[in-house]
């Protein structure tokens, strides 16, 4: 653009003590509301306010939590001031002042109390790019409206079924391309196969020039979720929020489209729609919809938009790290392999399909999964703001401050996990050991706002972990895990592949 780097360092500090002095301003509106509370119950309470410190002027703590996220174990940001000050505590991240809970019982009471007590409350960059009708940041009613639709739609086993096969179909077709190639680059073949499967599910776009440009775009736009929240042109921001606008030009024109072909055959309460455009055009009063009305097209488009987002980012991730893990632990693979191919004798003996049931049946498998989340943290925190003063386990929050519910300390801390950075799939088997429904393991979220898709992420990673280790052996080559701004291989974990019949 021309532009020198004294330019861009001034616009940097300009923005810099611009956040600065609206923090500053902020948090003495925040102390001027604790100390006009008044009463001996108030000032009980205030004195229990979690300890901690705020670090620089604006910028907080911000650098040591990135530099935390660039290193092997992320969590290290939270351990170091959880020995200072305990399991909860508060810091300065992000631009924001925030609560830290890295306990698991603080974190259950954070996500159970939606709406009333607490509402999401993400980074601005987060905020601006999903836009303010996001399901991940609305509230109240309209909230459990769309989740419930999303909700019963992807548990149902006629979309399990259809997923299996396209799961199924998209795997098979990538793995055909891998016998002409001696390495390849994981994390990129897993988001082919997981994007174009969801697109599907989504919006029932098949294979061609628009599958390429919504893979295009979205690659563009995901990278804008956690960056500087500045909007000038050329930076990471402004480009995400481009790339936004197109994307949201084409999937509104798919739901225009639709929603014209069901009013033209008037077909409403079926039992069965095609993906999740049928499903959040359809009337939803029986879902407490206000008014019986239908839901905005702008609405839809922008939420079918941020439902990519497994697609393109969290679920080929599990699918890679799982992997990962795998090649670093010899017994676990063999134990996977045993399982697997035990499977695929039982299919070729009776000449039988695989049923979605099948892959979710595979124990072994599904403790590498629950594993494989366990140590990833793909989703390692969620943001939360108070609505209204809160104690909890002694702690007091004030109204209007940030809690950040850490994920990833509560799986990596060993009162929970006995050496939680060992990857070690027994630990679900054994009694007492580990448990997929314990407030400790949180890969998902959990509450009103617990994940929908929950389940057909892990039979997408069942299926792929199947098709991959019954078809291939494979030497994974020396790579990294980056945990900054989102959980990523820093080679894009290249492996050599050797097909079973070699």
């Amino acid at each position: 653009m021309g532009f020198g780097l004294g330019w861009w360092i001034l616009v940097i500090l300009f923005f810099g003590w611009s956040l600065y002095f609206k923090a500053m301003i902020k948090k003495k509106k925040l102390e001027k509301e604790e100390m006009m509370s008044s009463g001996g119950e108030q000032i009980k309470a205030a004195a229990a306010i979690p300890r901690g410190r705020s670090g620089w002027p604006f910028i907080g703590e911000t650098l040591d939590f990135i530099a935390c996220g660039f290193t092997s174990r992320p969590a290290t940001f939270m351990d170091k001031r959880k020995s200072l000050y305990g399991k909860v505590f508060k810091t300065h991240i992000l631009g924001r002042p925030v609560i830290v809970s890295t306990d698991a019982d603080v974190n259950r009471v954070v996500l159970q109390n939606q709406g009333n007590i607490f509402v999401p409350y993400y980074p601005k960059s987060i905020t601006d790019l999903l836009g303010e009708s996001s399901i991940l940041q609305m509230n109240g009613t309209l909230q459990r409206r769309v989740h419930a639709l999303i909700g019963g739609f992807l548990r149902s086993p006629q979309l399990k079924a259809r997923m299996a096969r396209e799961i199924e179909n998209s795997v098979k077709l990538t793995f055909s391309g891998w016998n002409h190639k001696r390495t390849i680059y994981l994390q990129e073949e897993t988001k082919k196969i997981t994007f174009e499967a969801l697109v599907r599910m989504l919006m029932s776009i098949d294979p061609g020039e628009d599958l390429n440009f919504l893979r295009r775009e979205y690659g563009e736009f995901i990278k804008g979720l956690i960056c500087l929240p500045i909007r000038f042109p050329g930076s990471r921001l402004y480009k995400s929020l481009k790339a936004k606008e197109r994307l949201l030009e084409m999937v509104r024109r798919v739901v225009e489209k639709r929603k014209a072909a069901m009013d033209k055959t008037n077909e409403k309460g079926t039992a069965w729609t095609n993906d999740a455009v049928d499903v959040l055009l359809r009337d939803a009063s029986e879902c407490g919809g206000e008014g019986n009305q239908r839901l905005p097209l702008d609405f839809i488009s922008g939420n079918i938009v941020e439902m990519m987002i497994p697609g393109e980012d969290s679920v080929p991730m599990a699918m890679t790290l799982a992997v990962k893990f795998l090649s670093d632990s010899p017994v676990a693979l063999s134990r996977l392999v045993e399982e697997n191919m035990e499977l695929k004798r039982q299919k070729g003996a009776c000449c039988e399909d695989y049923a979605w049931t099948d892959y979710m049946s595979l124990n072994f498998t599904q403790n590498v999964i629950s594993e494989t989340l366990r140590m990833a943290n793909i989703i390692n925190a969620v943001w939360r703001k108070a609505l209204k003063d809160v104690e909890i386990k002694g702690f007091f929050i004030p109204k209007g401050w940030c809690v950040l519910a850490s994920f990833c300390s509560v799986h990596m801390d060993e009162e929970n996990y006995e050496n939680p950075y060992e990857f070690n799939p027994w630990r679900w088997e054994k009694p007492g050991g580990a448990a997929v429904n314990s407030n400790s393991f949180t890969p998902f979220g959990g509450g009103q706002r617990l994940c929908p898709g929950l389940e057909i992420s892990r039979l997408e990673i069942s299926i792929f972990l199947h098709h991959l280790v019954t078809s291939f052996r494979w030497v994974a080559g020396k790579d990294e895990i980056v945990n900054f701004p989102t959980v990523k291989m820093k080679r894009k974990l290249p492996i050599t592949i050797f097909p079973m019949d070699h």
